[in-house]
């Protein structure tokens, strides 16, 4: 569920020289931004609880793990099964994301795989699963922009911009 949480101009820098430096502590992050520790920790703490500040696990790329296949499965569900599909597909390692969609398609699954036969196998175990009707695959060919929220980060701290930050 998304949140709904509103983040001001000094939340937004905190997250900006967060994912500038992800193992800044508290202090050096306190120091950097001109705030003290305990208004870092105490707005740490609230976007943590506010679901606004997701998981920390750094991105680790999945062709380093032996998975240098990408691909997006788009998947048509039996409306009653949604919940149970979401669950099945998440015990499937390949799987990365699966976002609920509008239209034509209802699911979009990121998943990775080792090689072309790998990823036939990966999109079987999609298909097999009870309450999906049918998928649709599409092989990555190259990232061109990778996710990114920095962008965001910078318009929401407003003006106000070290070098540093």
């Amino acid at each position: 569920m998304p949140s709904s949480q509103r983040l001001d101009a000094t939340d937004a820098r905190l997250l900006r020289a967060m994912a500038r430096l992800p193992r800044a502590t508290a202090v050096a992050l306190a120091d950097l931004l001109g705030l003290s520790r305990n208004t870092v920790q105490a707005r740490l703490a609230r976007l943590e609880q506010g679901d606004a500040l997701r998981s920390v696990e750094h991105r680790v790329d999945p062709a380093a793990l032996g998975y240098p296949l990408t691909a997006f499965v788009t998947t048509q569900v039996t409306q009653r099964r949604l919940d149970e599909v979401a669950g099945e597909l998440a015990v499937i390692p390949e799987v990365l994301q699966v976002q609920g969609l509008s239209g034509q398609n209802d699911l979009l699954v990121q998943v990775v795989a080792t090689d072309a036969d790998d990823l036939y196998r990966v999109a079987g175990e999609i298909l097999a699963i009870p309450g999906v009707e049918r998928t649709n695959t599409a092989l990555v060919m190259r990232e061109l922009l990778p996710y990114r929220l920095t962008p965001l980060l910078d318009r929401g701290a407003g003006a106000v911009r070290s070098s540093a930050e």
